[in-house]
């Protein structure tokens, strides 16, 4: 969504981040308590949004500079974040890097946002010592925003903000090495919406079926169950706005999910901010979150954890039926959010990483 490209900058001068000529890691992470975030920083350049942990070892994060006309970054640990190596593609001066799809520790797709010829997919399959490019959006009017993979890592979808009215679809199904536009007659009237590419999980998948959220002038979940070709939309029940409608999605099964936004206008209030679906087709609004939700996961059946982070406003909570109620667990504010085999990551701004 466009005006979250502007909102990161602000974003940045709200945090107070320095910023340094050369990117670096940083060192260890700081050592935990009993509980909490083991927060470490990576790079003081970077706004980071796009996360994916291959386990409690492996994830990859991307960002998008904060200094004018900054490359944006890719890095990589395998060592639990002991060390983090810096891994961007080639010519990424001016990109923002929004969303990372991690197959393993050395596959892995990453999408820079922007209009035109700024919405780009790289892959690599060496652990990012070499990358190519595998989509370059044509159409000045697009400007894709999130990329998932179902299972398997095969079939993966990515979606951008509203074409001529639809919200515009592209895939892949030979695991990102090629992508192409799907007909916009499968989709819904889609005028006036946006996604927001907040965290990287506007757009999710399980299975055949992938959902994504809007906000603008409607907040709604859109649902394919063939891969993308056909949508329906639902209300989402989380109010809408200019800056205001459903950030993140995440389904436990094709049925059983959870969606998080707010408005990035006002970050403190997190009313009416959370969603369930039991069925897969209708949400209805859950509990009132702390904070705007940007990224959610779900850690069993009943147990999700959600952050967000709007300029000092932010933390971490969490639910443990399923997302009727919430309680903040930790202060710390993150963009994104991924848990994987016992272990959760996240990332934020400032160049920050979180382990726990």
């Amino acid at each position: 969504m466009r005006h979250l490209v502007v909102a990161a900058s602000a974003l940045a001068l709200a945090l107070g981040v320095t910023t340094a000529a050369t990117a670096s890691p940083g060192g260890p992470p700081s050592p935990p308590g009993s509980k909490g975030w083991q927060t470490q920083v990576v790079d003081t350049d970077q706004s980071f949004r796009g996360l994916d942990a291959v386990d409690g070892r492996t994830a990859w994060v991307t960002g998008g500079s904060v200094s004018d006309g900054g490359a944006g970054s890719v890095y990589r640990t395998t060592d639990a974040g002991r060390t983090w190596q810096d891994v961007r593609p080639p010519g990424s001066q001016g990109l923002a890097f929004r969303d990372v799809e991690a197959r393993d520790a050395r596959t892995a797709s990453v999408l820079a946002i922007g209009p035109g010829e700024a919405s780009r997919i790289y892959r690599t399959t060496d652990g990012g010592r070499t990358w190519g490019e595998t989509f370059r959006n044509r159409e000045e009017a697009a400007f894709y925003n999130c990329i998932a993979f179902a299972p398997g890592g095969r079939v993966g979808l990515g979606v951008s903000d509203p074409v001529d009215g639809r919200f515009r679809i592209i895939r892949t199904t030979d695991g990102g090495a090629s992508w192409r536009v799907l007909p916009s007659r499968g989709m819904p009237d889609s005028t006036g919406e946006a996604n927001f590419a907040a965290s990287g999980d506007c757009l999710t998948m399980s299975g055949r079926t992938a959902v994504f959220g809007s906000g603008g002038e409607r907040s709604r979940v859109f649902r394919s169950d063939d891969l993308g070709m056909t949508w329906w939309a639902s209300s989402s029940g989380i109010p809408a706005g200019e800056a205001a409608g459903v950030f993140a999605l995440a389904l436990r099964t094709p049925r059983q999910g959870v969606a998080v936004g707010g408005d990035f206008s006002d970050p403190a209030d997190g009313s009416r901010a959370s969603s369930v679906t039991r069925d897969g087709r209708t949400w209805r609004t859950a509990g009132d979150l702390p904070h705007l939700g940007e990224d959610v996961e779900w850690l069993s059946r009943h147990r999700l954890l959600v952050v967000g982070e709007g300029g000092e406003i932010g933390g971490t909570s969490a639910s443990g039926d399923g997302g009727r109620t919430w309680r903040l667990v930790d202060p710390t504010a993150w963009h994104t959010l991924d848990c994987e085999r016992g272990t959760c990551w996240a990332a934020g701004g400032g160049g920050r990483v979180g382990r726990w």
